[in-house]
């Protein structure tokens, strides 16, 4: 591998992997899918351009022009753009795949996705294999380990969390006292943890877990401190996440800003 193709959406997950790709010696050809993909991702990466996520075929096009034949895909590109008109027109092959998908769950679009960057001699690779660092193994992060109680909840935000994976809705659940808050669908974590922190009126768990058949290529979950300030507005109180499993991006700052609100974060 000395040479990546990287398809980033939003987040540091991207320039996460980027900088380690580059660390590595090997060189990295990104395309940022939206507007506001992380800038600093044009510097991480060997090569950068930016090409609207609806344009599939432009965007193989520019990955074998660099000579790409691996290509990762790493950041949030929620599906809620084709409902809202928020993506640019797409190209002849983008509707061709949309056209084709029977459903439009996270994973039909994404293998509809992988397999048309496979016909045009594009393999998708293992999102973690990079960053695999990132994904911590069971224990406490924070300071404050999660009461009996919380540890309770976060158990069951888990296994909420691996039944909505199963059915390929999400991947985040929102518990209080042993009943559910909110479920992640099409709004996203952060829209996930805001409706369930208002339902519980305080002291929730938030629970993130991979599918229980996760692609490794697509869609690996991840938190950032994006997801503690979500849990800071809504006043929830633990974080589970399921260990080996999930990515904490930039951890040390995540962890602080958890520590200073009084937050637990335990992998589980």
């Amino acid at each position: 591998m000395k040479k990546i193709g990287l398809l980033a959406g939003v987040g540091d997950l991207p320039v996460a992997c980027a900088q380690a790709a580059r660390g590595l010696g090997i060189e990295v050809v990104a395309v940022s899918l939206l507007d506001d993909t992380n800038p600093a991702l044009s510097k991480a990466a060997s090569v950068h351009k930016s090409i609207n996520v609806a344009r599939l075929g432009e965007v193989i096009a520019f990955l074998k022009e660099n000579g790409v034949e691996e290509v990762t895909m790493l950041g949030k590109v929620t599906k809620e753009i084709l409902f809202q008109g928020a993506h640019a027109a797409p190209d002849a092959l983008t509707m061709q795949i949309l056209a084709s998908l029977p459903n439009k769950q996270d994973d039909t679009i994404m293998l509809a996705f992988v397999g048309a960057l496979a016909q045009a001699g594009l393999k998708a690779f293992d999102q973690t294999a990079l960053i695999k660092a990132l994904m911590p193994g069971a224990g406490v992060l924070t300071k404050r380990s999660p009461d009996e109680a919380e540890r309770k909840d976060m158990e069951f935000a888990l296994s909420m969390a691996k039944e909505i994976g199963r059915l390929d809705i999400g991947q985040t659940a929102v518990v209080k006292g042993g009943a559910v808050m909110a479920l992640e669908a099409i709004e996203g974590t952060d829209a996930c943890i805001e409706r369930g922190g208002k339902l519980a009126r305080g002291n929730a768990i938030v629970g993130k877990a991979a599918k229980p058949a996760q692609d490794m290529r697509f869609d690996v979950p991840a938190i950032g401190e994006d997801t503690i300030r979500s849990m800071i507005a809504a006043d929830a109180k633990g974080l589970a996440i399921e260990a080996g499993c999930v990515l904490v991006v930039n951890q040390a700052a995540v962890v602080e800003l958890a520590d200073a609100n009084g937050i637990s974060i335990a992998a589980i």
